[in-house]
């Protein structure tokens, strides 16, 4: 007797992905809004407009679920791509400058992801590993451009590792979310201290050298 089949049916298939965008788009909000301790699977269920048991078959535990939300952020927030980017600049400032916008950028898009995070620490199962998956590519990143820092002229005045360190104080989640979520600082004025400390501390005695260049302007 011959076997059947699997059928896969592409509109099937889509409404699957579909259901498991809107399960892990919940569950970043209510993670970042409430907290992963307070929220439940029956609560992501509510939100989403589905049964638990659908939300236990399309993406599994809340663990699970927070293991999801961690991959795709780390997919959206494309440091390799970053670190091939910045280690083309030519000079301390250039790529300070872009340093500090796509840090920007991956904090701001990425703002609701970074606080689901932020509140699961204290409470998730294995809140080290956690922390260290979330944050692997942006350490490398980091510690990438300081190295590259060190080729350029002039150098930081701190070693590798603790340029790598500071640009973690400065650029990591907690720095913007200092100035913009507690100060009430907007994203560009964040942006802009940010930068420009970074300059300042790491070039405090050839601050002419990375300062911006300015346009000839010609008499009228």
């Amino acid at each position: 007797m011959p076997t059947k089949r699997a059928y896969a049916s592409p509109l099937r298939e889509k409404a699957a992905a579909q259901t498991r965008e809107a399960i892990l788009r919940v569950a970043t909000e209510l993670f970042g809004r409430r907290g992963y301790g307070l929220v439940t699977v029956a609560d992501i269920a509510a939100a989403a407009g589905i049964s638990p048991k659908t939300v236990f078959a399309s993406v599994g535990s809340k663990r699970e679920i927070m293991d999801r939300i961690i991959d795709a952020a780390v997919v959206a927030g494309r440091c390799e791509e970053a670190t091939r980017q910045l280690l083309e600049l030519r000079t301390p400032r250039e790529v300070l400058t872009a340093l500090a916008a796509g840090t920007r950028f991956g904090n701001e898009s990425q703002f609701t992801v970074h606080e689901a995070i932020r509140l699961a620490l204290p409470v998730h199962e294995d809140g080290a590993a956690l922390w260290e998956r979330a944050n692997r590519g942006f350490r490398t990143l980091l510690n990438d451009t300081a190295g590259h820092l060190h080729t350029l002229t002039p150098r930081p005045r701190y070693p590798i590792k603790e340029t790598a360190d500071l640009l973690c104080l400065w650029f990591g989640p907690h720095g913007w979310r200092t100035l913009v979520a507690e100060a009430g600082w907007t994203w560009d004025n964040a942006e802009a201290a940010i930068r420009e400390t970074a300059i300042a501390a790491l070039y405090a005695a050839s601050s002419a050298a990375v300062r911006p260049v300015e346009t000839a302007r010609t008499a009228p």
